[in-house]
């Protein structure tokens, strides 16, 4: 029924927006009517394990952490409405439509307001946005190159850092490129949860730093640095017999992640549409420092726990002709958790068990067009105990308008 609703608002807010156009001035079409874009996302997994049982020893995942669903399901399809508000502001808003647990969900992902105009290189920008750190958090899931994120975007930010709040950049005017920005975020979401400081409960720096090393090559440094003020981050919950209700692991402390990625892109002369490779590689560490509870647990159960978390992954993407790329990715992850209590430690995902979670993941995609995407993929996931061989035949397509994503 939510579902239905949502749907039924977005197609009078569209029926609203066509009839403007069908009697306005063509000269000022552009000035009522903002861009309406739709990508539609599916896909068909083939697992050998359940995905019920998923987990990363060592992290307690939170967010959107997982892996798809055996056999037909949709993927992360967005709707989205984008213009220029005048001279001075842009807004956007997007809707994510997703499937967990054979149920759809609808969720906000974006609904912030730029500046245009503010001068000196500086542009602020307000509201739901994908923060800046990193490089591939602040992409959309339909541009990314492979079907699922990287192990360590999974285990250190649930898939992607999305947060309300407001965020700054400034663009140096230089030959090199040089962008500083830094974020107050509320702290409400995932990883940070809770919204610690009355709604200020997190923020963030970053830069990045790149070029041109010839007509042929270019390049991007990024550096990032996240802290939060954690407030009953809540993760998957743990049935124990004769219990009615699991208990469920509940992280409060502080936390802070320092990040490092690097991009390096080549195309024959600068022409992408023939040929070109690009080479990705992000590394994250992630410390934090508080109390774990065992939530419904009578007495209620808890520890101290100090954690020092790495991740990295690194990939390769080669469109060999136009309208065809292959790729491959590995990641790995490490963690180091101590506390006062391991039994508790243990029963909140935090025992590594003596294994670096590690994925590696192979791809042959088929565009048509810049609209159109059909992709296969194979990942040898050794995640935790239980070794899986995944396989997804997935597909995106793009109805109406959409920018130009970012390098």
């Amino acid at each position: 029924m939510y579902i239905g609703n949502v749907m039924k608002s977005f197609c009078l807010m569209a029926l609203a927006l066509t009839s403007v156009s069908v009697f306005a001035a063509p000269g000022k079409l552009s000035n009522f009517n903002p861009d309406i874009s739709l990508v539609l996302d599916a896909r068909l997994a083939f697992m050998e394990n359940s995905s019920e049982g998923y987990e990363l020893p060592g992290f307690m995942l939170g967010g959107e952490a997982g892996v798809s669903e055996q056999g037909f399901s949709l993927g992360h399809s967005e709707l989205s409405l984008s213009s220029n508000i005048d001279d001075l502001y842009f807004g956007k808003f997007t809707m994510a439509i997703t499937e967990h647990d054979g149920e759809s969900t609808t969720e906000i992902e974006e609904a912030f307001i730029q500046s245009l105009a503010l001068g000196e290189g500086f542009t602020l920008l307000a509201g739901r946005f994908f923060s800046g750190i990193g490089y591939q958090n602040s992409q959309h899931a339909h541009a990314q190159s492979f079907s699922d994120s990287p192990l360590v975007y999974s285990a250190m930010f649930g898939n992607n850092l999305i947060e309300d709040g407001l965020q700054i950049t400034w663009l140096a005017p230089t030959d090199l490129f040089v962008q500083l920005g830094a974020e107050s975020l509320s702290g409400k979401r995932y990883p940070s949860a809770g919204g610690g400081n009355e709604g200020k409960g997190a923020w963030s720096v970053f830069s990045k730093v790149g070029g041109d090393v010839n007509e042929s090559h270019s390049w991007q440094l990024g550096l990032n640095y996240f802290e939060a003020d954690v407030q009953g981050r809540e993760s998957g919950g743990h049935s124990h017999e004769g219990e009615a209700e699991a208990e469920t692991p509940s992280f409060s402390g502080d936390s802070n992640v320092v990040g490092l990625d690097f991009v390096w892109k080549w195309a024959p002369l600068g022409n992408v549409k023939v040929e070109n490779v690009v080479f990705q590689t992000e590394v994250f560490k992630r410390e934090e420092e508080g109390v774990v509870s065992m939530l419904n647990s009578t007495p209620l159960e808890e520890s101290t726990v100090k954690s020092d978390q790495l991740g990295w992954y690194a990939q390769v993407v080669h469109q060999f002709k136009p309208q065809w790329k292959w790729g491959a990715r590995y990641g790995r992850l490490k963690s180091d958790n101590t506390g006062s209590d391991e039994d508790i430690l243990s029963e909140a995902g935090l025992d590594d068990e003596g294994i670096s979670p590690n994925r590696s993941s192979v791809m042959l995609q088929f565009s048509h067009s810049e609209f159109s995407r059909i992709r296969v993929q194979y990942n040898q996931d050794n995640s935790y105990e239980d070794k899986d061989r995944q396989l997804f035949l997935h597909y995106t397509m793009s109805l109406g308008a959409h920018g130009a994503h970012a390098f």
